[in-house]
């Protein structure tokens, strides 16, 4: 076992009970079984059940229009002590023909059977569709939180980035899942800008075939499809890439209204063709942390006061993309930098003093070299697990 993991003494199996909760059913323990297991945990920050149960319902998740998926919460003496989803992703498949499932939502108490049984139940439906392999935790896919943290357990999580309690790798490990990739997240000091940021940013204003804009409230829907059409195209070589659909994409642009500050944002034209985005976003989880997931009755009024008022301090470059046919040409290398300095002048102006740059493969090393280069400092890590069916 990882010594990531704390050995307690294991319950027996035959102490705990395994349900099965069907999307789009009824979520209370498989929402509330955070509390227990988070309890004490001062840097968790509970995700809203609203926007959990939207993404849990097949008929407004349009992640379902291409998977399919399930849900299981484990049980001992009557209470709820660890979650699990299991999820076959058919663009996933279609793409890389793996035969692979993914499992997300793993948060379980500390005890190697508990987690074991969850692991077990996910890995038979997996093998009852087919699946010779499953991969994880991704909840749902490679394009929403991804990996169990494994370090970094000392600050809270951004926005749209998971959390876990520092055993909960070992746990996996022991329950015979090998590492597959790590990804990484960097914390980077909004201020005066690098000075290769300043001298990118001038080399691409010098550039006439460029023009720069930012994506704008009342032109929104257009602009989030215009990026996911980069990222789809930027991405499309990434290890695990999935592209995003049209209705992905509009969920998002809906999802994104009510936080979304145009100057976190920029999109780059190269002869009239949009060829490279920027997405920043202030961190929602500050705005949220005391609201213990709830919205209702008070929560709503809570979060549009703090979002007018008491605006976030820090913030996330949530996506970036270069289309590739701009990439490797030497005249438009200053992009990358570019768009990360535009970040910067954006969250400056906006009050936002820190900011995290996420995630980033482990081995993507032009990225990661760029990124420490600027002065980001390597933060927390995730890991994505797999095992053989």
């Amino acid at each position: 076992m990882s010594d990531l993991a704390v050995s307690p003494k294991a319950t027996l199996a035959a102490d705990i009970e395994v349900r099965t909760v069907p999307l789009g059913g009824k979520l209370r323990d498989f929402l509330d079984v955070v509390d227990p297991i988070f309890a004490g945990d001062a840097h968790y920050v509970r995700p809203l059940n609203f926007e959990l149960g939207e993404r849990l319902d097949p008929k407004k998740n349009p992640f379902f229009e291409h998977a399919e998926g399930i849900l299981f919460t484990a049980h001992r003496a009557g209470r709820c002590v660890g979650r699990i989803s299991a999820q076959i992703d058919r663009a996933h498949l279609e793409k890389y023909g793996d035969e692979t499932a993914f499992f997300g939502f793993f948060d379980t108490i500390d005890d190697p059977a508990v987690a074991a049984a969850l692991l077990a139940k996910a890995e038979g439906w997996a093998r009852e569709k087919g699946m010779k392999a499953i991969r994880g935790p991704f909840s749902l896919g490679i394009n929403e939180e991804t990996g169990c943290l494994v370090e970094g357990f000392d600050t809270p999580p951004s926005v749209m980035m998971p959390h876990h309690r520092a055993y909960q790798a070992g746990l996996i490990e022991g329950a015979g899942y090998v590492k597959e990739k790590d990804f990484f997240a960097w914390i980077y000091d909004v201020g005066e800008p690098h000075p290769r940021m300043a001298k990118a940013e001038a080399m691409v204003r010098a550039m006439p075939e460029v023009t720069l804009r930012h994506l704008e409230m009342k032109t929104l829907d257009t602009d989030i499809r215009t990026c996911v059409d980069i990222f789809n195209d930027a991405w499309s070589d990434n290890w695990g890439s999935v592209p995003l659909t049209e209705r992905e994409a509009k969920k998002m642009a809906a999802d994104m209204k009510l936080i979304l500050v145009p100057r976190l944002t920029r999109i780059v034209d190269i002869d009239g063709e949009p060829a490279a985005f920027a997405i920043g976003l202030p961190n929602l989880n500050e705005l949220v942390a005391d609201l213990g997931g709830k919205l209702f009755p008070f929560g709503w009024l809570k979060l549009l006061v703090r979002l007018k008022w008491r605006p976030a301090k820090s913030g996330r470059l949530v996506l970036l993309g270069i289309r590739k046919k701009y990439r490797n040409v030497r005249k438009y290398a200053p992009l990358a930098l570019h768009l990360i300095g535009a970040m910067n002048e954006g969250a400056k102006a906006f009050g936002i003093t820190q900011a995290e740059l996420s995630w980033t493969l482990e081995d993507n090393a032009a990225v990661n070299a760029a990124i420490r280069a600027v002065g980001a400092r390597k933060y927390k890590v995730y890991r994505v697990f797999h095992k053989k069916l």
